[in-house]
């Protein structure tokens, strides 16, 4: 065996690259028409918050015109937001939520 002649050729593999899912922005809107508690509620109950944050969002999105919410993949911030907007809806309040892409 001393005379043979052994080549070793690296293997080539090529992983394919998994990109992140790009993540969205659940933003509550102001209005002047839907009572504080009521929204509140609403993130309690779409967003899993608790009272001080809910209120904090709230109160956030009444002095500046609109809140972040939470940040989640496209497919779970597109359903919240119309989960809750939903809510104020059924409840005959003008209460909006939106989705958009976070930047």
């Amino acid at each position: 065996m001393a005379g043979s002649s052994t080549q070793l050729k690296p293997k080539l593999a090529t992983r394919p690259r998994v990109e992140r899912p790009k993540l969205y922005k659940v933003i509550l809107l102001n209005d002047d028409y839907t009572p504080r508690d009521f929204v509140t509620m609403v993130l309690k109950a779409v967003f899993r918050t608790g009272e001080e944050a809910g209120r904090r969002i709230m109160i956030t999105a009444h002095q500046k015109g609109s809140c972040v919410v939470t940040v989640c993949p496209r497919d779970v911030a597109e359903t919240k937001a119309k989960e809750a907007t939903d809510l104020g809806k059924e409840a005959g309040f003008p209460l909006l939520f939106t989705a958009e892409p976070e930047e």
